[in-house]
């Protein structure tokens, strides 16, 4: 058996074995994602005729339309929040140390964790837009290949983040200190165009909006649905998405090499 087939079968053990993991313990993925669930919500029947009216709308349907592109992106967001925790809680509880001492194809470990929490993501965003859709979430004017589009998106972001999220808990030493440093995968799409322009906000405070991955994400998903002008947010969204999945990787596998704890 060739060097890329026994990588290919290990990852794909290790991917079962999160995917088992995960149903087992469904408690953090449901607490994980009722945060943007609650948020949807919230921002637009508490206060989606305010908000709506602010953003130049005429009723709250038009901040339904305006809010679940940045809601999509905190889902995943939050999602690889665990994926953080559950990397950390393999390290401090030994069984990355007995797989350092099987025949295991050593990136199967990381690998696994990746393509599960991407396929995670993809399961969270589905569940939330099906949420949006049931409050009046429509987007008759996106193509078919414009879906496919923002849908590569999606799954090209989570990645990105995913590996982040890998290093992130690679480096902590508990899962609760894995959950902290996670916490900016949470934090940002709150900083961001997910819930207001970036024009109306305090000068100040914009370039903290403007100049960061989620903003560029969110509006290119948001031309691609609702048929907004996406201009240069697209290549930034893929700059930004590419970028991290290189940063992630490289920390990742570097951490991942060195002596275990």
């Amino acid at each position: 058996m060739t060097s890329l087939s026994l990588a290919v079968r290990d990852s794909n053990t290790m991917l079962r074995r999160n995917l088992l993991h995960a149903r087992r313990y469904p408690s953090l993925t449901l607490n994980l994602l009722l945060t943007p669930v609650m948020l949807l919500l919230l921002f637009v029947y508490i206060f989606g005729d305010v908000m709506s009216a602010g953003i130049g709308g005429g009723d709250r349907s038009d901040y339904i339309a305006y809010i679940v592109p940045g809601i999509l992106l905190l889902t995943v967001g939050s999602t690889v929040v665990g994926t953080a925790v559950s990397v950390s809680t393999d390290m401090s509880e030994g069984i990355i140390a007995r797989f350092r001492t099987m025949a295991v194809h050593r990136g199967s470990v990381i690998i696994g964790h990746v393509v599960g929490s991407v396929l995670q993501s993809v399961l969270s965003v589905v569940l939330v837009g099906a949420v949006a859709v049931a409050i009046g979430f429509r987007s008759t004017d996106a193509t078919l290949v414009e879906w496919l589009a923002a849908f590569g998106l999606l799954v090209l972001f989570s990645a990105a983040l995913t590996w982040v999220a890998v290093g992130m808990g690679l480096i902590s030493p508990n899962a609760e200190a894995a959950s902290n440093n996670a916490l900016p995968m949470v934090l940002l799409p709150m900083l961001s165009s997910a819930f207001i322009p970036v024009e109306t906000m305090p000068g100040w405070f914009r370039p903290i909006a403007e100049y960061q991955p989620f903003t560029p994400a969110i509006e290119t998903l948001r031309g691609l649905l609702l048929g907004s002008e996406i201009g240069h947010n697209g290549w930034l969204a893929v700059g930004w998405s590419l970028g991290l999945v290189v940063l992630g990787y490289f920390w990742a596998t570097a951490k991942f090499g060195q002596d275990p704890r």
